[in-house]
């Protein structure tokens, strides 16, 4: 049976840090579902088909074992439509572990067929988030190095400026 992990996120931008718990739970799992939930109460940078597009990009180095998705509604159903077996989810202090182990305990108690897998987050990545990302380009920062460079690119074109190191 092919073992198959749905990793959902904002991807507000997609992040080296992303592409890191990717790359790790391949190890672990024959084949990954990339997808963003569309939230319409969240402001994001980018629209889902924009997310979509950097994520399709972004993935193209992982042999069709990774595809990318984006859904409405509860995880878990989704995790059972897509035939997964699991949720992979990253985290990178502390601080993540109590909303990560309750929404694992809630899909857990919805679905007890979809397991709740954590990776931690690689130490290169422990401070990067999409939100700090957006904030540290806003201003300016060189963030070249925390996402793919498509992502770079498109987060010069949408802010109308050029971070050091462009």
């Amino acid at each position: 049976m092919e073992r198959i992990a749905i990793y959902p996120g904002s991807f507000d931008p997609v992040t080296n840090g992303h592409v890191d718990i990717v790359e790790r739970g391949l190890i672990l799992f024959d084949r990954i579902i990339v997808t963003i939930l569309h939230n319409p109460n969240k402001k994001s940078l980018f629209s889902v088909e924009e997310r979509l597009e950097l994520l399709q990009m972004t993935m193209t180095d992982f042999n069709h074992r990774v595809e990318v998705d984006c859904f409405d509604g509860l995880l878990v159903e989704y995790a059972s439509r897509r035939g997964a077996q699991a949720i992979l989810r990253g985290m990178r202090a502390v601080s993540d572990f109590e909303y990560e182990f309750q929404l694992a305990l809630m899909n857990r108690k919805l679905n007890r067929d979809v397991q709740t897998v954590f990776l931690m987050t690689g130490l290169r990545w422990i401070f990067t988030s999409s939100s700090i990302i957006k904030e540290a380009a806003r201003f300016g920062g060189d963030i070249a190095d925390m996402v793919p460079p498509v992502v770079h690119r498109r987060l010069v074109e949408k802010l109308g400026q050029c971070p050091p190191g462009a």
